[in-house]
């Protein structure tokens, strides 16, 4: 039975993050991005220092544990006054299915309405099979877009949900 918490992250916590998104993008992304995609995203977003960078512009990561072991994270951050970003959120594969992604889910809800937040949006994939997961946890699509990131494209569904 899985004993899930979360702690806040700090730059100390960079290693592990990587290591759960080494484990985690390939696997998510790979029927829809192409190698080199993911490969620059990679360099581009979760480098040591794009992710030190991110943090010292305000995004908060929360890891997720499973007992002693790292095993997702996600991050948010304040976009303008009551409406904050989720930026990121993976679990790993093999946890996948044992409520650990809602868990983290509401962790980062919980985070974001302590900080005053109102409204929690994200960005997915308009492929991406977790569309579904975020839709059973009460989010709607609002926009979609198409967001040039170096040579390559995200095509993004834009997702909000009210926080009470």
């Amino acid at each position: 039975m899985p004993s899930f918490a979360t702690l806040q992250a700090s730059v100390e916590d960079i290693p592990t993050i990587i290591t759960i998104q080494e484990k985690t993008w390939e696997p998510t992304y790979r029927d829809i991005l192409s190698q080199e995609e993911i490969d620059y995203m990679f360099e581009k977003i979760y480098s040591s220092d794009a992710l030190a960078e991110q943090m010292h512009a305000g995004q908060q990561f929360l890891i997720l544990l499973d007992g002693e072991r790292a095993v997702g994270f996600s991050s948010v951050s304040e976009e303008k006054a009551g409406k904050f970003k989720l930026h990121k959120i993976y679990v790993l594969p093999s946890t996948q299915g044992t409520g650990a992604g809602k868990y983290l889910l509401q962790q980062t809800e919980d985070y974001v309405k302590s900080m005053g937040g109102t409204v929690l949006s994200l960005n997915v994939n308009r492929y991406n099979r977790a569309r579904t997961f975020y839709e059973k946890m009460g989010f709607s699509i609002v926009d979609e877009q198409d967001i040039p990131i170096g040579p390559y494209w995200m095509n993004d569904y834009i997702l909000e949900k009210p926080l009470n």
